[in-house]
């Protein structure tokens, strides 16, 4: 297991979140979430817990890319388009499923979209990168 292409991977997934959840989709999360409708008091009680919260899904983020990696390698997809494959694969035979299973149950299909097609960007790259990095 490369453990430097995983913490790559780890980063990469900070930086896209952040590119999605900002200016691609952040406003229709905010609106799905009800966050465009918080006091100004609570939006400066949430931004108070912004750091721990980065470094929750940071760590929760690298044990799925510890996984992710584990599994192109005992596949042997140990190449860029190896690594895609199992991302794709983790995307759509777990993320999605789980997902759905939220969103039909907590009647936020916009969520879903949103999430999901976060985790396929997040789940290529990471993939890419680790299967990438012999």
């Amino acid at each position: 297991m490369n453990y430097i292409a995983v913490l790559v991977a780890g980063v990469a997934s900070m930086v896209i979140g952040s590119i999605w959840y900002g200016p691609l989709f952040g406003k229709p999360f905010m609106r799905a979430m009800g966050m465009d409708s918080w006091s100004p008091e609570r939006k400066e009680a949430e931004k108070k817990k912004m750091v721990k919260l980065y470094l929750v899904q940071f760590i929760a983020s690298m044990v799925m890319f510890f996984t992710v990696s584990w599994l192109i390698s005992e596949l042997g997809k140990m190449t860029l388009a190896g690594g895609l494959e199992i991302g794709f694969c983790v995307w759509l035979g777990i993320v999605v499923p789980v997902q759905l299973g939220n969103a039909i149950w907590g009647g936020k299909m916009s969520l879903f979209w949103i999430s999901a097609g976060n985790m396929l960007v997040t789940l290529l790259a990471a993939g890419a990168i680790i299967g990438a990095w012999v």
